[in-house]
């Protein structure tokens, strides 16, 4: 089980253990599933995109295929991650928290989408943690539907289109091949800064010592 969880964090194991089936199941469950947003997704989308040059076989696909299932992976798992929103409604808030659910990942999404209104769906696709909890919140606060499937489907492409066609590019060069574990972590870096950045402020304003 634990030599499971690891590949499931693994980008490049996920694919090649499981193939284009459990690259789907994985990008579904991180944008619609609490369970989810441990997983790699940018690093992902971008290895599968990369690996339709360098390794076709893995996945048995081409780059437009890739890209239209692994869009619509990510719109389903958004819809089920409003609907679970809808049915838990703002108690959602007040839940405690657990090893899949800590309720300050909600609170900084909640900041997220005050700030940023339904672009929320489509910028936090590029963040962890926002892009799972983005489109449960949008069921909590009960977004219109059609409004929130606009943003759902235009975040959807635009996060794996972007993604897998800049893997899809650059794995053409050896370089990138040979050196992909430190794409992957440059990747991390990225994504993850402006989530710590949030979670400090958070933290911050929630300190007596500094408000006081």
């Amino acid at each position: 089980m634990i030599e499971f969880l690891k590949q499931l964090t693994d980008p490049q194991s996920i694919i090649q253990y499981g193939g284009l089936a459990l690259l789907l199941f994985v990008v579904f469950a991180e944008t619609g599933l609490l369970i989810g947003f441990f997983l790699p997704g940018d690093s992902l989308i971008f290895i599968s995109g990369m690996f339709c040059v360098s390794k076709p076989e893995l996945l048995g696909v081409n780059i437009l295929v890739l890209i239209l299932l692994l869009s619509a992976a990510a719109i389903l798992g958004n819809m089920v991650g409003y609907w679970f929103g809808k049915k838990v409604g703002p108690p959602l808030f007040n839940r405690k928290d657990s090893f899949i659910f800590k309720k300050r990942y909600l609170e900084v999404t909640r900041e997220f989408y005050t700030k940023n209104g339904g672009k929320t769906l489509i910028l936090g696709r590029f963040l962890p943690i926002i892009r799972t909890f983005a489109p449960i919140l949008a069921g909590v606060i009960k977004i219109d539907f059609k409004k929130f499937m606009v943003y759902n489907v235009l975040g959807a492409f635009a996060w794996i289109g972007l993604l897998a066609s800049i893997g899809y590019y650059l794995g053409t060069y050896l370089w990138v091949q040979e050196n992909v574990e430190y794409i992957v972590i440059g990747l991390i870096v990225i994504t993850i800064f402006p989530i710590i950045s949030a979670f400090k402020k958070k933290n911050k304003e929630n300190d007596p010592t500094t408000n006081g």
